[in-house]
């Protein structure tokens, strides 16, 4: 019933998309009579687009830096012993 249901949303979801693409539903954007108030909000809208960039290039810029940092860092050895500070060897009783 469940798959029977998801097929059918499929189905319809298909066709309309195809109906929608038809040549049929298909109109021509014509601007020749569009008013300033659509430039404007054009404009604004492409600046807002544009002013993502700046964060985008920093944050690809800094993954670009990090990756390669970490591909070309040579490998520091660790130390075999480890000496914590303010401890000192105890001797213990049996």
């Amino acid at each position: 019933m469940e798959r029977t249901l998801k097929g059918l949303k499929l189905g319809l979801m298909v066709g309309l998309m195809t109906l929608a693409a038809s040549p049929a539903f298909a109109r021509s954007i014509s601007l020749k009579d569009a008013g300033p108030a659509l430039w404007i909000f054009v404009i604004i809208g492409a600046v807002i687009i544009l002013l993502q960039l700046i964060p985008a290039a920093i944050l690809f810029f800094s993954f670009i830096g990090t990756a390669t940092s970490m591909a070309f860092k040579k490998e520091k050895k660790a130390a075999e012993e480890v000496v914590l500070p303010a401890t000192e060897p105890v001797a213990v009783k049996k």
